[in-house]
């Protein structure tokens, strides 16, 4: 395996400096997650009054954070608008089928936001390393996929794809938190394990796969996550500043009156309640 300093093969700062090292505290997290969840609100509204469409890609390494962003970003929108898309292996039937087509029903409509917790780029990554397909088929997704995401775009969607990188360290005290985690053993599966031990192979493959599909329509954007909070914070800024959102005014809510009877003594139905342990 590489050393750290090159085993992700993207280029790091000379002398990073301290404010984008240390670790984000969790008060300050939360204080500007929460300007950033009103401006989510803000792109929200303006994507339905407007009808506009928008596919977010998020790729990355094994626990390089996808699942944590993409729960930030929808924590305080509605799952009605924000859609998030994470599918499984594809049956016999979907193998059968042209590559791409299992995820084209599930692009946005107007009036949504469209999230991929992986994506179709299955192809350039875990299937290839994983042995799930051949280089024949690798090298025809490549070089087909730059235009399918063309026509996607032309077709009035805004796709942006981003991809997480968290270096060799993290990633291994990540998954090795998963282990007596009862919370997250779930996210550790026997698929992880064997990824786990072809980091240089995900290498090669990420960067083939940038190379080819790196598009200037369809840009990869890469974000470090070895601080979860910080990379959480900087991709959801990131992405409200690719969408040319405006604020969609509302008239200021009031709550009508309401009258409310007397409370009775007591009701004859029998209420179920949960007990209040």
């Amino acid at each position: 395996m590489e050393d750290n300093k090159s085993a992700s093969a993207i280029p790091q700062d000379e002398a990073d400096s301290d404010d984008r090292t240390a670790k984000l505290k969790r008060k300050d997290y939360e204080r500007k997650l929460k300007k950033l969840h009103i401006e989510l609100v803000k792109l929200q509204e303006w994507v339905r009054h407007e009808g506009k469409k928008i596919c977010v890609v998020f790729e990355g390494r094994d626990g390089a954070g996808k699942g944590g962003t993409i729960k930030a970003i929808t924590a305080r929108v509605s799952p009605r608008v924000f859609r998030v898309v994470a599918l499984p292996a594809p049956t016999e039937r979907e193998k059968s089928q042209m590559y791409i087509q299992r995820y084209l029903p599930h692009l946005p409509a107007g009036g949504e936001i469209v999230i991929f917790d992986r994506s179709w780029y299955n192809r350039a990554g875990v299937e290839r390393v994983m042995d799930f397909c051949s280089e024949k088929q690798v090298d025809r997704f490549l070089r087909i996929v730059p235009a399918v995401e063309k026509a996607i775009i032309d077709s009035g969607v805004i796709l942006i794809k981003y991809w997480l990188e968290v270096s060799p360290d993290e990633q291994t005290r990540r998954l090795e938190a998963r282990i007596d985690d009862g919370r997250k053993i779930w996210k550790l599966s026997n698929m992880d394990l064997k990824s786990y031990t072809r980091w240089d192979d995900y290498t090669r493959a990420r960067d083939d796969m940038f190379a080819a599909t790196d598009t200037a329509w369809a840009p990869w954007y890469i974000a470090r996550s070895d601080d979860k909070r910080r990379a959480r914070l900087n991709i959801i800024e990131h992405l409200l500043g690719q969408i040319p959102y405006t604020e969609v005014k509302h008239e200021k809510v009031k709550l009508p009156k309401r009258h409310i009877s007397e409370p009775k003594k007591g009701s004859a139905y029998p209420f179920k309640f949960i007990p209040e342990t």
